[in-house]
């Protein structure tokens, strides 16, 4: 009874993943340039999510600080949490400064705390990268065109984290590849 529906679970998964390639390849590959003028002009990226996505900017944050897959330097980069005594725009209002990136990563689209820091980072005249799914509700409205939405195909949270997930990895090997160049196989 329960391996049919569990195996549902990775169909319905891959189907997602092989749709939202061709879809999202051109907004990523937008995302990773931006990214890359960011870390190229000494500004640095700050990165929030909500539900979900609060575990993903953890997890992209620390790559990029970090490291991905292979040694480099570490890239100016940090995660905002709305639990750590300060609200998410009191964070962007102290440490945010123009040329930076706020990574916004909405899982369900309707994060009233994200929408109001991409408002103060918009306000630093910062660049938005916004990840959400297929319901991008409110933040239609607040996008400028020097901003990068990548919307996830899909209406179920636990399938939009999923790829959101992979679209943060897309981005830190675009990254890489533009500090480092091709990695050699071994």
């Amino acid at each position: 009874m329960l391996e049919p529906r569990i195996q549902q679970q990775f169909f319905e998964a891959a189907d997602l993943q092989n749709q939202a390639a061709s879809i999202l390849a051109r907004p990523v590959a937008q995302a990773a340039e931006v990214l890359w003028g960011c870390f190229t002009n000494g500004a640095k990226v700050m990165v929030a999510g909500s539900d979900a996505g609060g575990a993903l900017a953890s997890v992209i944050g620390a790559a990029f600080a970090g490291r991905f897959e292979r040694a480099r330097p570490p890239l100016p980069a940090m995660t905002l949490r709305d639990d750590a005594g300060a609200t998410l725009v009191q964070q962007i209002l102290a440490l945010g400064q123009p040329g930076d990136v706020f990574l916004a990563l909405d899982t369900g689209g309707r994060s009233e705390p994200l929408r109001q820091a991409a408002e103060a980072a918009h306000n630093k005249d910062m660049t938005l990268i916004v990840l959400t799914g297929a319901d991008i509700g409110p933040w239609r409205q607040m996008l400028l065109d020097t901003d990068v939405h990548i919307a996830v195909p899909h209406e179920r949270a636990a399938r939009v984290a999923e790829t959101q997930l992979l679209v943060l990895h897309s981005l830190c090997d675009a990254v890489d590849l533009q500090l480092m160049g091709e990695q050699e196989s071994l």
